[in-house]
């Protein structure tokens, strides 16, 4: 299954913090790591904190979304990720934005992610790595770039 994961962090050393996520991600089982995006400043949204470092990692994986999920939270866990409240600021968060065609809606786990639409740091890290992106409830990616244009957000050498 061909999966993209997005990665953010706006506490601590948010891309050294990035950097060793991507290693764990490779180093999940039956999985590998075959791209990632160039890492995104960007501010947050609907809350306060610091600017975000986020990326997109493109994994190939056997492993089921559900168990994906449960190890992606277990890398999280062991940066020291909490869940204080909704939108609080974090070490590190690991989203499974798209898993192939799949189409999922189960508690903790909807397929594609329900906004990575509406977001600019993970519309632009994930058309860097698929620039011809289309989803069957959205349509091409691409063509909805101008709808979050408004987002501050910089990709960083």
């Amino acid at each position: 299954m061909k999966v993209f994961v997005g990665l953010g962090a706006n506490l601590g050393d948010a891309r050294a913090t990035l950097n060793q996520a991507l290693r764990q991600i490779a180093d999940l089982p039956a999985t590998a790591l075959t791209a990632q995006s160039s890492f995104y400043r960007s501010a947050p949204l609907d809350a306060g904190g610091p600017d975000f470092v986020n990326a997109v990692a493109q994994i190939d994986t056997t492993l089921s979304p559900q168990a994906l999920l449960q190890a992606l939270q277990a890398i999280e866990r062991s940066h020291g990720r909490e869940r204080p409240f909704r939108n609080a600021p974090r070490t590190l968060d690991l989203d499974i934005l798209v898993a192939d065609d799949l189409c999922l809606d189960e508690p903790g786990l909807q397929l594609p992610h329900p906004r990575l639409h509406e977001r600019a740091f993970v519309l632009l890290p994930l058309l860097e790595l698929a620039p011809q992106m289309s989803l069957a409830h959205i349509g091409p990616l691409a063509a909805l770039r101008a709808r979050v244009a408004h987002q501050c957000i910089e990709r960083l050498p």
